[in-house]
């Protein structure tokens, strides 16, 4: 057996953590967990004891599927602030299972009224969904802080919740007062296959400065077209239909689409308003 004082052979490092060599290794090239040392004639690598707890905890978030990224976050800070971090991420992985799940409840209705409706079209009445209103309104010019990311729509949400953590960071450091509401302003078209870059903003008002990739801009006072949809309506691919209604509406667009959220996903309620679709256009 190697003796503790040489540290731990990355088998016997592997077999202590519960981990693979090939998942060490992938560890240490994301800089996650370099070993104690490395031999520069075999290059044999060796793990310090005092490493396994953070191998454990790196094994237990892998498990739960949380990205490589995201790991570094949570070990990186303090356990306070890893705590933190790790409930965000949590907290986004849950408001996906709703979504997912209500998506699925969404979609077997309708098949259901759709059988329904080829052999009686009174039976599937109350399964017939009414479209969404349109309406007007004139936004003023607002400052915002965002941050622009690429994503695909299975990390759209875990996007968004980082990019809104990361511009109202800066915003509390600076003293800026803030609301609940953000928005999420789509450059391109976020698909299932497609990652596409998405800008999370938040507006705020008194001063701020750049930081890092978080930049300070004013949004133009603007007419918006735009149509409320309730937060157990906001998933995919029940939310599109908010969509469609604001592009059937516009004539011609004069920025890119985007949802303004409200509030915090677990401080509205289900049946309440959560975000607009919103789309500015031009005015003849």
């Amino acid at each position: 057996m190697t003796s503790d004082l040489r540290g731990l052979t990355i088998s016997e490092f592997g077999r202590r953590a519960g981990l693979s060599v090939k998942a060490l290794r992938l560890y240490e090239a994301s800089g996650l967990l370099p070993p104690a040392e490395i031999d520069p004639q075999t290059g044999y690598r060796r793990y310090a004891l005092s490493q396994l707890d953070r191998a454990r905890r790196i094994s237990l978030l892998r498990r739960n599927d949380m990205p490589l990224s995201i790991v570094a976050e949570v070990l990186v800070g303090t356990p306070t602030e890893a705590a933190d971090r790790l409930d965000r991420w949590w907290a986004a992985q849950e408001q996906a299972i709703a979504a997912r799940r209500s998506s699925v409840g969404w979609l077997r209705a309708q098949l259901l009224a759709t059988d329904q409706l080829a052999t009686d079209p009174l039976l599937a009445t109350d399964q017939v969904e009414p479209g969404y209103p349109v309406r007007l309104r004139e936004v003023t010019a607002v400052k915002l802080a965002s941050v622009r990311y690429e994503t695909d729509q299975a990390g759209l949400m875990e996007t968004i919740e980082r990019g809104e953590a990361e511009v109202r960071a800066v915003l509390d450091a600076a003293g800026a007062a803030t609301t609940t509401e953000h928005w999420v302003i789509y450059h391109s078209f976020v698909t299932p296959e497609t990652a596409a870059p998405v800008e999370i903003c938040v507006p705020f008002r008194g001063t701020a400065e750049p930081a890092d990739d978080v930049v300070i801009r004013i949004e133009p006072a603007h007419t918006q077209a735009y149509a409320t949809v309730a937060r157990d309506d906001c998933f995919y691919p029940r939310i599109m239909r908010a969509y469609a209604a604001v592009e059937s509406f516009v004539v011609e667009a004069s920025a890119p689409p985007r949802e303004i959220y409200l509030g915090a996903w677990h401080e509205i309620a289900g049946t309440d308003p959560f975000v607009h679709v919103a789309q500015p256009i031009e005015v003849p």
